[in-house]
């Protein structure tokens, strides 16, 4: 049986070879085996094969002991069951003991999702007569109008938005390539900054990036997140507002105009609908309050 640290290394090597996953991505993924492994250790067990389903449940428990809420240690059982599935898969392992272990109940729940007059607010927000607020209404837009992280939006290049069939090609999670559809309200208002504002903040500068500041360089994360704070202070909304709380609305707002799941996890770029399906909730309190309104019996 070979070492447990040569096994992990050959996991790692295959979440970023065969899988394709961001560094970050699988250095997170590295630090949960990394865990793992230390309390194998404590128990005493060199080999991997010696870990049956009862450890790895002492060690969800152990995890829960530390404080560790319910949401992390549900990340953290599926990186371990993905990790044991591969040594199956690999036959270095005979039987895959994470297999079935379920999932932790997470309480996944949604960051504050913004009503449609909220976003309207939020949108009417930046001061469209100078450069700069033209730019931040046109992200603003987007970032609602295609459901993105707000680092899809920063590291977006000009030539990623197509204008005539009204799409925009996102790089997300693992440099997945997803076409994400925008309409007329986004596609108006991109198409101002591009053609009004963005020659002005350029100035005699070139840049690759769609939405830049000074010196045409990229807006960053943490740079777009302060101009969002500052907006939704400006419209007046109570709610503590964040980049992802559009994607969510977004998200939201599609599921409760009828929109398919299967539809948004593919905008959203999710791999696995189960991390879509935490919207769900949102669209049952909507049909309960439909039916309670327009049914005659409700």
């Amino acid at each position: 049986m070979p070492s447990i640290d040569f096994l992990v290394d050959q996991y790692l090597n295959y979440l970023i070879v065969e899988k394709g996953l961001a560094k970050k991505t699988v250095e997170s993924y590295g630090s949960d085996i990394a865990r793992y492994i230390d309390f194998l250790d404590k128990k005493g067990i060199k080999e991997i094969s010696k870990a049956d389903t009862s450890i790895i449940l002492m060690h969800i428990i152990a995890l829960r002991d530390d404080g560790m809420k319910a949401r992390s240690r549900a990340r953290h059982l599926v990186t371990l069951r993905g990790f044991y599935k591969f040594l199956a898969r690999e036959k270095f392992i005979a039987i895959d003991p994470a297999r079935v272990i379920e999932l932790p109940k997470s309480g996944l729940h949604l960051p504050n999702v913004l009503s449609f007059g909220e976003v309207k607010d939020l949108l009417s927000a930046p001061d469209i007569s100078k450069p700069a607020g033209l730019r931040d209404s046109a992200m603003i837009e987007l970032l609602y109008a295609a459901g993105l992280r707000v680092s899809e939006l920063v590291n977006l290049k000009l030539f990623d938005v197509n204008m005539e069939a009204c799409f925009v090609r996102v790089f997300g999670k693992g440099s997945k390539e997803r076409i994400v559809p925008i309409g007329i309200y986004a596609k108006a208002r991109i198409n101002e900054y591009i053609n009004n504002a963005r020659p002005l903040l350029l100035k005699k500068n070139m840049s690759r990036f769609l939405f830049i500041g000074r010196s045409g360089k990229a807006l960053t994360r943490q740079g777009f997140w302060k101009l969002l704070k500052r907006y939704s202070l400006k419209a007046g909304l109570t709610k503590q507002i964040t980049p992802h709380s559009l994607r969510h609305s977004f998200a939201t707002h599609l599921l409760e105009g009828g929109a398919d799941l299967r539809s948004v996890q593919l905008m959203l770029g999710h791999v696995d609908i189960s991390t879509t399906q935490i919207y769900t909730h949102v669209v049952r309190d909507h049909l309960k309050k439909v039916h309670s309104k327009y049914h005659p019996r409700g």
